[in-house]
């Protein structure tokens, strides 16, 4: 994937890039910078000064704040980076980062749909500032150990988490294929230690398979994230899925974190034929729509599953399917990612940084950042059930999985209400 100056992009620590609609011309990055070093911390805070999504800085001086970080001396870039992450947490906002040479390069290698480590998406909860799980990529180290959705991370090889940056956790956490790396996790009151097995992880995005239920033939389709296939891969499966006259579907996003945000809007307009998806507004107020384009594959009746871990672009699709009555929502609220960043490749050619530009509506106007998407019809799995599921993998997506089972249930209502309006 070709690496633009600027992308937008949705999502946790797996973050990915596409268009901008942020124009940041007429900025001199260099004005009374002199070194180097020094003009890369200017380059940071003016795309700040001129993108941020909250034009108070979070309550923050940030004309001070420039005063005093161009008052500085820096011998080298490394005094340049360590300065520019103590600027950044000034918004205590943990989506606005700075990544150094290395973690810009694993962030692209992310994209690319494959990565080498455990298997776990990070947040920093927006409250506690703790380390949260989003959710382990299916089939992973960390998912076939029992990591769950919402555990904190408290220490790292012993090595406590409290106030750690989230780039430098995931460079802790990440290393070469076969390696090992010890998570300390905390669970409610519970205190456990994982020691998990590196190792180089093939994200497939999508799965698909026709089911014999009470719904009659059904489509089921898994997608794991929104990288970059997704698109192509998810328009294949429900053109294969249309060819053998499924009655309905369900859309598994349950642990999906996010990615593209073009992803989200491609795949929505598969399944809603019009009206608005999505929408985006930057602190100017300035609202940009993505609509459907009646280019849809299939009428028939959709039901998506959501958890805690469903993040960012997987409530874009679960919040138009459901503002737009084209899908009921099945499971748990999920994670309450409503926040949009722009990612850029900095003036050294080495290191870049996300900025938080713009929050995302859906189509009635929620916003749905902290709180999340609420489902038509609540299932929570139990403790024992998650571990079950984890433990055979197999298992997801059939009968033996509670939340499919009331999937399933709803599919079939809304099957029969489709035919009895025929």
């Amino acid at each position: 994937m070709t690496l633009t100056k600027r992308a937008i992009v949705l999502g946790t620590t797996v973050i990915a890039l596409t268009a901008v609609t942020v124009s940041l011309a007429g900025i001199n990055f260099s004005r009374g910078a002199g070194s180097p070093s020094k003009a890369l911390v200017d380059e940071v805070w003016q795309v700040i000064d001129n993108s941020y999504v909250d034009g108070t800085f979070n309550q923050t001086d940030w004309r001070s704040v420039r005063r005093d970080f161009m008052g500085r001396e820096y011998k080298d870039k490394t005094q340049a980076y360590l300065a520019i992450r103590e600027m950044l947490k000034k918004l205590n906002d943990p989506y606005t980062r700075f990544m150094d040479p290395e973690e810009f390069k694993n962030m692209k290698v992310e994209t690319s749909g494959e990565l080498i480590g455990v298997g776990i998406q990070l947040a920093a909860d927006e409250k506690t500032k703790k380390l949260t799980v989003i959710s382990p990529i299916e089939g992973s180290p960390a998912s076939k150990a029992g990591i769950l959705s919402k555990d904190i991370i408290i220490k790292i090889d012993d090595q406590s988490t409290e106030g750690m940056d989230l780039n430098k956790a995931v460079t802790l956490i990440r290393g070469e294929s076969g390696t090992s790396v010890k998570l300390t996790i905390q669970r409610g009151t519970q205190m456990m230690d994982y020691n998990l097995k590196r190792d180089r992880i093939e994200l497939h995005p999508v799965s698909s398979n026709v089911q014999k239920t009470t719904a009659g033939e059904t489509g089921y389709i898994r997608l794991r994230q929104f990288s970059a296939p997704a698109v192509k891969e998810m328009r294949e499966a429900i053109r294969n899925l249309e060819k053998q006259n499924v009655a309905g579907y369900v859309l598994d996003l349950r642990s999906n974190p996010g990615g593209l945000l073009n992803a989200s809007v491609e795949i929505s307009r598969m399944l809603i034929k019009d009206g608005t998806i999505v929408s985006t507004v930057n602190r100017q107020g300035v609202s940009d729509r993505q609509t459907a384009n009646n280019s849809t594959l299939t009428d028939k009746p959709v039901v998506v599953l959501v958890d805690g871990g469903s993040a960012s672009a997987s409530e874009i699709v679960s919040g138009a399917l459901q503002d737009n009555k084209r899908a009921k929502i099945v499971g748990i609220r999920t994670f309450g990612k409503g926040l949009v960043q722009s990612v850029r490749e900095l003036g050294d050619n080495e290191s870049g940084m996300a900025v938080t530009i713009a929050k995302y509506l859906t189509p009635n106007g929620r916003d749905i950042n902290k709180h999340g998407i609420d489902p038509d019809v609540e299932i929570k799995l139990t403790e024992p059930q998650q571990k079950e599921l984890q433990a055979d993998r197999d298992k997801i997506g059939t009968p033996a999985d509670p939340q499919f089972g009331k999937a399933i249930q709803v599919l079939s209502e809304e099957i029969n209400v489709k035919k009895a309006g025929k």
